[in-house]
């Protein structure tokens, strides 16, 4: 009897030993193809790792975690203070973990020959107060506007960096962000908002560079040697139930973002985002190390 008990202890051990923790982290449209392509390498190293990445917008996978549907959150945002207040009520101790930074880059059609615009110009243009591109300096002709939805974390970014107040209603509003870039490149007066990652060897649109009202001068989003001075950057944060994450069932979970802060530079690169510095890595680094 004795011996059928312990082999059936041994076949419960080998199972879990077998067993592929699951963790779906969702969230955040300008993060999706990012954390794939993270994850992606990821569980080539570990391939007992079940990690799915999904998207709907930073708001949705906010909501999610507040529900405790999820544990990790993806937001191009930070959290809101009713959010905070909402995981607060529902007992959730929370970390916001930047991974990296990303630019917004402002889109036109590439047959339009607007090459540079200010803060003001797009906060006008997109309060429908300038309705022709002649008024920005381009040629005569109707400026479609393209943005995302209330749920997305882009939509909030943008809203409170340049408009500080609210869109036209003529916006269109789209579901995506490779929904806004297909749009523009087929709408000769077309302009949108989108994180670089998604313009990426895109034909039909380019980006129009931005005036850093600090000291007067216009950078483009695909100038490496300038990104800091770029005016439209923004932190992508992981938002993680802390308890969960430091505890043992959150290893899947935490071992990946180590990993992605000591290993992940380069993926971020690629898919066309900006890494941390070394010092910030390190911070989040000692802050996931019991």
């Amino acid at each position: 009897m004795k011996k059928i008990i312990s082999l059936i202890f041994i076949i419960f051990l080998i199972f879990l030993a077998c067993r592929k923790e699951s963790v779906i982290i969702k969230g955040s449209d300008t993060m999706v193809n990012l954390v794939s392509a993270l994850v992606e390498a990821y569980i080539k190293e570990h391939p007992r790792a079940d990690i799915t990445v999904m998207g709907g917008g930073s708001g949705v996978g906010i909501a999610s975690l507040i529900n405790k549907e999820i544990k990790c959150a993806n937001s191009s945002r930070d959290l809101k203070e009713e959010e905070k207040e909402k995981l607060k009520a529902n007992g959730i101790n929370y970390l916001e973990i930047p991974i990296g930074y990303d630019l917004l880059a402002i889109i036109v059609n590439e047959k339009n020959p607007i090459e540079s615009l200010t803060i003001a110009q797009l906060k006008d243009i997109y309060q429908r107060k300038v309705k022709d591109w002649k008024e920005a300096g381009g040629l005569s002709g109707e400026i479609s506007l393209y943005g995302r939805n209330p749920a997305s974390g882009t939509y909030e970014f943008f809203k409170e960096i340049v408009l500080k107040g609210d869109y036209s209603p003529e916006m269109k509003q789209m579901a995506g962000t490779a929904a806004i870039v297909d749009a523009v490149s087929q709408d000769i007066g077309g302009i949108g908002y989108v994180g670089i990652g998604y313009i990426k060897d895109v034909k039909g649109i380019k980006t129009v560079k931005i005036k850093n009202e600090k000291d007067g001068k216009y950078y483009s989003p695909l100038d490496k040697e300038n990104l800091k001075n770029y005016p439209l950057s923004r932190p992508l944060y992981h938002i993680v139930d802390r308890d969960y994450l430091l505890s043992p069932k959150g290893k899947v979970l935490k071992d990946f973002i180590k990993w992605e802060l000591e290993k992940g530079d380069k993926i971020i690169e690629e898919v066309g985002f900006v890494p941390l510095t070394q010092l910030e890595k390190e911070k989040i680094l000692k802050e996931l190390s019991p």
